[in-house]
């Protein structure tokens, strides 16, 4: 494919007056004068220097034509130059071909704007018009006319279009420079309040902050149970009902004041955090008071109680690791001892009532066993067997007075009874009523400085069951303490080390990267609620 030449401009000058297009009619309303002037016109010989075909390098041809990639803007504008010049083109392409033909470029800016021009003194000729068509002195207007070339110069005025553009270009500055005034503050901001803070943390954390070794421990406490059963070696696992208050106790003991104040006499706990190579923030003061010590303790010591599973949970950080391993062993021998004294608590308790118990049982036997004794003293050894004795006598003596009675009677029913026999069986009967009569006295009548038998034997029979009350209260003291005593084992609180402390070798605190994000959250957190109520109180006073 060849490249073509570049074309030549070139512009047509007419002679000064009207020339109506080749091949146009005149208008109806046109004078015959003025009609035939325009023809001579036309007739007439242009001049001008006019480039031929070959020197332009155009091409007449319309595929060429097609070839050349022109606009549709530009097919438009050709067909509208061919209009004004009179041509009958069949499509845009041919107005192009019909336009070169004649030497015209449709495309050239002064064409353009000869175009604009005669459209414009077209209207304004074809609103004159009327009034001069009868007008003979006047000079006659012919449509369509052309126009001598002027160089047009750009006006200074602009369009409304323009004007509203520069006007919505101007607004579009304006926010976009707020916009970057207003952006350049939020950096401005957000650098001053969240990520300068936010690097001198993480340069502490990074570079200033004094390494920490933690040691983990894990402790729990067992209750003792004698009875064993499915337990191992007579011991139960700790549950929350069991052991939970002695764990929780024994937790609440290591973090208390006490614990730190027993460490520090101990170890030197306030010594070793006094030193003067560990940081300004983490090192205690030498003079600093036993509470900010004990802040301190409770920022490195660290316990947790697991319900569940019953196991107390320590973890001891120090700037030191066999300082931090010895200061979880000794914690850990706090704890063995508070819970012995807290299970010891409970056993003496325990063991201490059932003991009263038994020696108070003990005095009341010997007490009633004592006045059994005194009274058996002071009346016969056996009042019952004597009261015993006495029924026995008396039953005889009954026995011998129905006899004699018996033989009286008989004697009696004689006709002539013996009176001998008779006087003398009176005097067996007399003198056996007196003896019944002294010995039921005996039983009931009391003599002179000694109660009655039956007296005697009420009280005898009292004191014994004293005797047997006390016997049944200290056998039942002997039984109470010797549940007491295995209650008083079973509740034994043993505590066994799980996991024992062990020194570590790489620090674990202080967590840079960790931290250095946190305190990122932690002011851009601070900075956003600050914002938002800034924005929320300027609204509330603009509102």
């Amino acid at each position: 494919m060849t490249t073509k030449p570049k074309a030549r401009k070139f512009r047509i000058r007419r002679t000064p007056g009207t020339e109506a297009p080749a091949g146009a009619a005149p208008p109806d309303d046109m004078h015959p004068d003025t009609a035939s002037e325009q023809s001579q016109q036309r007739d007439a010989p242009l001049s001008g220097d006019v480039s031929s075909a070959h020197e332009m390098g155009v091409s007449l041809d319309i595929d060429d034509i097609r070839n050349e990639g022109l606009t549709g803007r530009q097919l438009r504008m050709a067909r509208r130059v061919a209009q004004k010049q009179g041509l009958a083109p069949t499509s845009d392409f041919d107005a192009v071909r019909l336009l070169r033909a004649r030497g015209i470029d449709p495309f050239q800016r002064s064409s353009i704007i000869e175009l604009v021009t005669k459209d414009r003194n077209e209207r304004d000729i074809g609103h004159l018009a009327p009034s001069k068509v009868g007008d003979a002195d006047s000079p006659r207007v012919q449509l369509p006319q052309t126009i001598p070339t002027q160089s047009t110069l750009p006006s200074t005025e602009l369009s409304p279009a323009d004007r509203r553009s520069a006007e919505i270009m101007r607004i579009q500055r304006d926010i976009g420079r707020r916009r970057r005034r207003k952006l350049l503050l939020l950096l401005s901001r957000l650098t001053a309040f969240v990520l300068l803070p936010t690097l001198l943390a993480g340069y502490y954390y990074y570079g200033v902050a004094t390494p920490m070794y933690s040691t983990k421990s894990e402790f729990l406490i067992l209750s003792a149970d004698g009875g064993g059963g499915g337990s191992m070696g007579g011991f139960k696992l700790p549950s929350q009902f069991a052991t939970g208050q002695d764990a929780i106790a024994t937790q609440s003991y290591l973090l208390s004041k006490d614990a730190m104040l027993r460490l520090d006499r101990d170890v030197g706990f306030r010594d070793h955090f006094s030193q003067p190579w560990i940081d300004p923030i983490q090192r205690l003061k030498p003079d600093a008071s036993n509470e900010e010590a004990y802040k301190l303790y409770k920022k490195y010591m660290k316990i947790g109680y697991d319900p569940t599973e019953g196991v107390l949970r320590m973890e001891v950080s120090t700037a030191n690791p066999e300082t931090s391993a010895e200061f979880s062993r000794k914690l850990i021998t706090y704890a063995e001892e508070r819970v012995d004294d807290l299970s010891r608590r409970k056993r003496e308790d325990a063991v201490e009532s059932s003991t009263a118990s038994l020696a108070e049982a003990k005095e009341e036997r010997r007490e009633a066993q004592r006045q059994l004794v005194v009274m058996q003293e002071g009346t016969v050894l056996d009042p019952e067997g004597e009261i015993a004795n006495i029924r026995s006598l008396i039953g005889n003596v009954e026995l011998q007075l129905q006899e004699k009675q018996l033989a009286l009677s008989t004697q009696m029913n004689n006709a002539r009874p013996n009176r001998a026999k008779v006087e003398a069986l009176t005097s067996e009967i007399e003198i056996l009523q007196i003896e019944q009569i002294k010995q039921r006295a005996r039983l009931t009548d009391a003599t002179e400085g000694r109660a009655s038998l039956a007296s005697q034997t009420a009280d005898i029979q009292m004191a014994q069951a004293d005797l047997l009350t006390a016997d049944m209260v200290l056998q039942a003291a002997l039984e109470a303490q010797r549940l007491t005593a295995s209650e008083a084992n079973k509740q034994v609180r043993y505590l066994t080390v799980s996991v024992n402390p062990v020194a570590s070798q790489d620090a674990s605190y202080p967590r840079a990267f960790e931290n250095t994000i946190l305190a990122f959250l932690v002011f851009a957190g601070i900075y956003l609620m600050i914002s938002l109520t800034a924005s929320i109180l300027r609204e509330q006073v603009s509102s």
